[in-house]
């Protein structure tokens, strides 16, 4: 309870907080903070960066379990992205949670005044459009506990990812001098509007969140319940509300059939379906990024951690975040003998650990069948869903250079140049001297050719020509080594394509040599290269290989790893 308390406090601070700012904040000791922070990062899903906890991607995979189990993202996600494309418009897909709505899925648009809202993001239901709908299901014991949060928190203080309806504090005579957004009050006509939207089968946001944005919304059912709600928003610059109701709901009324049928034809028995999962679809990870442990080990992991950390390793709390990945795809429902088996925990560890967990609310039982809760989701998915590709390698790359004492860079394909987007350099009187967005020609660097080598050799020297005929010799000497053949330049490429890394002598600068290897996301693809590069006199070319490129292999891997988490539900910005 204590460790999801400092996680909680983590992902309202935005993903990152000073070890005493924890303290303050959960009101724990600082003994107890360290310890759980101990914990937190031998699971890897907290980095320590001198007196900060940081999040780690590591994390989301709380999250994704959720969503896995869920099923709506994996069957949903493209047609929501499909819509936004249509409309122009910012789509998104909620769930509710409790008096509460948390969206799985956004697809926005890029405009100057864009919705900021991330996945996982809690909203009070009152100040939405997906709100009301979810509402006209509630019973009156759910009614009952949305009013006694409104008496509670009438400002809305425990939604930090909406401005809160602040009002000057009672008995200061300057109430104007009170810095805060003064916005109308709003949920006193609430029950009205749920009975009104499930009356007429969506709902409207009339600028509740804040002045200037609005929204219109309509469920998506399955067996005649709402499993989740198409919402739609957009600015008063573009609709008014009445206007994006006039103009979108047709369309987002045929958007929302589509779903369903695409939700009842996943319920339809399949061969694949009926099969029992296999110890090989339970498999859960825990442990390090780069040390991940089987469920079946996980109590020898554990036992290791707790010899090795002593005190300052919390095993009920590793063992208890391990339960929630023990669901998943195929796994919405678990018993607690499987929750035991998906995880290698004795049944009565097991079953302490969900007791504390649907305490906490995380996790609702029925019928003795366990699920997650939308609730999974606060614990450091909506700042971690923002995180972009250099943010996930940064400690990789400072951890790669303090290791060998080179500079370490990070880099994607931009038309024919690579740039930089990620760098850690060393202090040496001769070095290299590149900074984050410098560009260079992707041919003559050993970045750029790891990532051409994964393109069809075809495209690739349609990339570095440019896409124009004309220029029949794009290939320019800098050095009097660089490659400037295109025929010896595509043996190159198919050797670096062979041998999964690339190595340039002298070829951009005399003196200067490099290597790198690809970084690869989910679908196999090289979106990036990580290298290191040092002067030639520093290591040979076979001291680079035998030295250098596994150091440099296992940080690729380390990266693919938080991306390949990071990347399941979202879009990782790549630079």
């Amino acid at each position: 309870m204590r460790g999801i308390a400092v996680l909680r406090r983590l992902t309202e601070a935005d993903g990152v907080s000073s070890l005493s700012g924890l303290e303050r904040s959960t009101g724990l000791a600082r003994s107890t903070v360290d310890r759980i922070t101990a914990t937190l990062a031998r699971m890897g899903y907290v980095r320590l960066d001198g007196r900060d906890a940081v999040l780690a991607p590591r994390l989301m995979e709380l999250g994704n379990a959720y969503l896995a189990a869920l099923r709506l993202p994996r069957l949903l996600d493209a047609h929501a992205d499909a819509l936004a494309d249509e409309l122009d418009e910012s789509v998104s897909l909620a769930v509710g949670d409790r008096d509460g709505v948390r969206f799985i899925h956004q697809a926005t648009r890029r405009r100057a005044m864009s919705l900021s809202f991330r996945i996982g993001d809690l909203l009070p239901a009152e100040r939405t459009a997906p709100g009301p709908l979810f509402a006209s299901e509630w019973s009156e014991q759910e009614w009952t506990r949305w009013r006694e949060r409104r008496a509670a928190d009438p400002e809305d203080r425990g939604f930090p990812a909406v401005p809160a309806r602040s009002r000057p504090y009672e008995g200061r005579a300057d109430a104007t001098a009170f810095p805060v957004a003064q916005l109308p009050a709003v949920g006193d006509d609430f029950e009205q509007r749920a009975a009104e939207a499930g009356r007429v089968g969506w709902a409207l946001d009339d600028q509740l969140i804040e002045p200037g944005l609005v929204a219109v919304s309509m469920p998506v059912r399955e067996s005649g319940r709402i499993a989740c709600v198409v919402n739609v928003v957009s600015h008063t610059s573009r609709h008014s509300a009445a206007d994006l109701r006039d103009a979108l709901l047709p369309r987002l009324r045929t958007a929302v059939a589509e779903m369903e049928r695409t939700l009842a034809l996943d319920r339809e028995p399949t061969p694949e379906r009926r099969t029992p999962p296999t110890e090989s679809n339970k498999r859960v990870d825990t442990g390090t990024a780069g040390n991940v442990t089987p469920p079946s080990g996980l109590a020898d992991w554990t036992g290791a951690s707790k010899q090795e950390l002593g005190r300052e390793f919390v095993e009920s709390l590793a063992r208890g975040l391990t339960v929630i990945t023990a669901f998943g795809e195929g796994r919405t429902e678990l018993t607690l003998t499987a929750v035991a088996q998906a995880t290698g925990l004795a049944r009565a560890t097991a079953r302490r650990a969900l007791i504390t967990l649907e305490h906490l609310g995380y996790v609702t039982t029925h019928d003795r069948v366990f699920r997650l809760t939308p609730r999974v989701l606060g614990l450091g998915f909506p700042p971690l869903s923002r995180t972009s590709l250099p943010e996930i390698a940064a400690p990789h790359l400072a951890e790669l250079s303090q290791r060998l004492h080179d500079s370490v860079s990070l880099a994607v394909l931009t038309g024919d140049e690579i740039q930089y987007t990620g760098r850690v350099s060393t202090r040496r009187i001769m070095s290299v001297n590149v900074t984050v967005g410098t560009r260079l020609p992707a041919y003559a660097t050993s970045l750029g050719r790891v990532i051409l080598a994964d393109l069809p050799e075809a495209r690739a020297m349609e990339v570095l020509d440019g896409g124009l005929p004309e220029r029949l010799h794009p290939l320019t000497p800098l050095t009097p080594r660089t490659i400037t053949d295109p025929e010896r330049f595509r043996t190159e490429l198919n050797r670096v394509r062979k041998a999964g890394y690339a190595m340039v002598e002298e070829e951009l600068e005399q003196g200067l040599r490099s290597i790198a290897v690809p970084v690869r996301d989910r679908g196999g693809r090289a979106v990036a290269a990580v290298n290191v590069a040092m002067h030639s006199s520093r290591r040979t070319a076979e001291a680079c290989v035998s030295d250098v490129l596994p150091e440099l292999h296992a940080t690729a891997s380390r990266i693919e790893a938080d991306l390949h988490i990071a990347g399941r539900y979202g879009r990782v910005q790549l630079s």
